[in-house]
């Protein structure tokens, strides 16, 4: 059974992957470099506009938020300002806004890009027979080999964490626009065809509305997803909180280690019941 099986030799999987991999970072670089370099502005712009406003400011805006958000109950707004103080009090105030440019960053590039390409699934059987699997290949991928490509094309740093974070975090706002513009009534679509509607008048007024909660449930996820990928981007050079873990775990120490998981856990929180808050308010 073993010569059997050894009949065929080995297949250059991996030889072919790195070619493939260097030759397409060869190629293509006089487009991978703009592309990191705007980012890099972007993503500098946001952080330093993030660390700009005082902390008092952003914890009582934060906590504004979450009391409108939740209907003017004081559950959210409380553990807001509680946990954001802790995390200032912890001297990681800063590394929380480098890991919220992050989440901010990677999750508005993944609503930007999966909601058309949701919309797309749902309107051909063609896209949502190619897509679909694509997005299986990329939920089911472990996430550390999403580094490999992203530290290829665009070194180390923020950027490629946040490109790292957007392959990883996009699937669930694809899928939940797909299946929530398909979710939609077949009368109602009917009905706003029989008025004599376009097809871009019935996705904008019709079908995108009535698929709102649905969708904003897949950027709930896709954000969770985000955050989930900053201790994982801290490795190719990503600043942070999840730098913080992982220096903490390299040089074994728990406390430190601790803090900055905690801070994680708050804004983790924070943003899941906003999230959530708004998704709601959208379905009512």
């Amino acid at each position: 059974m073993d010569n059997l099986l050894n009949f065929i030799p080995e297949l250059p999987v991996a030889e072919f992957t790195e070619y493939v991999t260097d030759k397409t970072a060869d190629t293509f670089s006089f487009l991978f470099d703009p592309i990191k370099e705007s980012s890099q502005t972007l993503i500098d712009l946001m952080t330093s506009t993030l660390t700009a406003i005082p902390a008092v400011i952003l914890i009582v805006l934060v906590a504004l938020l979450a009391f409108f958000a939740s209907g003017k109950k004081f559950g959210l707004a409380i553990f807001s300002v509680v946990g954001l103080w802790f995390i200032h009090n912890q001297g990681l105030w800063e590394d929380l806004m480098f890991t919220l440019t992050l989440v901010l960053f990677s999750s508005l590039l993944s609503v930007l890009i999966g909601v058309p390409f949701g919309i797309l699934m749902a309107k051909s059987k063609l896209a949502n027979s190619i897509i679909n699997p694509v997005l299986d290949f990329m939920q089911t991928m472990p996430a550390f080999v999403y580094l490999i490509p992203a530290v290829a094309f665009f070194g180390i740093g923020m950027v490629p964490g946040v490109l790292a974070s957007l392959i990883f975090a996009i699937p669930p706002t694809v899928r939940f626009t797909n299946l929530g513009i398909r979710q939609v009534s077949t009368e109602l679509v009917e009905a706003a065809e029989s008025f004599g509607s376009t097809g871009a008048q019935r996705l904008f007024k019709v079908e995108l509305p009535l698929a709102k909660s649905t969708i904003m449930a897949g950027i709930n996820q896709t954000v969770m997803l985000s955050l989930s990928m900053v201790v994982i981007a801290s490795m190719i050079g990503a600043p942070g909180l999840g730098r913080n873990v992982l220096s903490a775990l390299q040089r074994a120490k728990i406390g430190s280690g601790f803090v900055s998981g905690l801070a994680l856990v708050v804004l983790a929180i924070i943003i899941d019941r906003l999230t959530q808050k708004f998704s709601k308010k959208s379905a009512s």
